[in-house]
């Protein structure tokens, strides 16, 4: 298969499949004219590294997911434990959303947006300035 035909069984776009390999993800042969030949178990690396990626798997994550897949003697937990770890890094993520949109909320509603120039949005974005000046100085 040629990058194009491989873009379409991945679903993954061109570039990003150079991107994948040039840092070694994938290693398709190359044909006598220097294009790219993609064989078959690289069109099945490539899904698994769009699923890994949609997922919000790090590359490097993806690195060891795809040795761990191809590991015929693998752990299972090996794999768990890595899935474990970006679920945390997951729920990390959406605790800190929630705090923010917690703060926006209590912020928009504090704010007349009406034809004043206070507005507690600012404020609250210029005192946290102050506070990050005054901690580096």
């Amino acid at each position: 298969m040629n990058i194009g035909e491989v873009a379409i069984v991945s679903g993954l776009p061109a570039k990003t499949i150079r991107y994948y390999e040039d840092i070694g993800l994938v290693k398709p042969l190359r044909d006598t004219n220097g294009y790219r030949a993609f064989r078959t178990r690289d069109a099945h690396k490539l899904t698994f590294l769009g699923r890994a990626r949609a997922l919000g798997f790090s590359i490097e994550d993806c690195r060891k997911l795809l040795a761990l897949w191809a590991d015929d003697t693998r752990a299972s937990a090996d794999v768990k434990a890595l899935a474990k770890d970006h679920l945390r890094a997951i729920d990390d993520k959406i605790a800190d959303l929630q705090d923010m949109r917690q703060t926006l909320d209590h912020l928009v509603r504090e704010c007349a947006g009406d034809h004043r120039p206070d507005c507690p949005i600012l404020q609250s974005m210029a005192r946290q300035t102050d506070m990050n000046s005054k901690a580096s100085g």
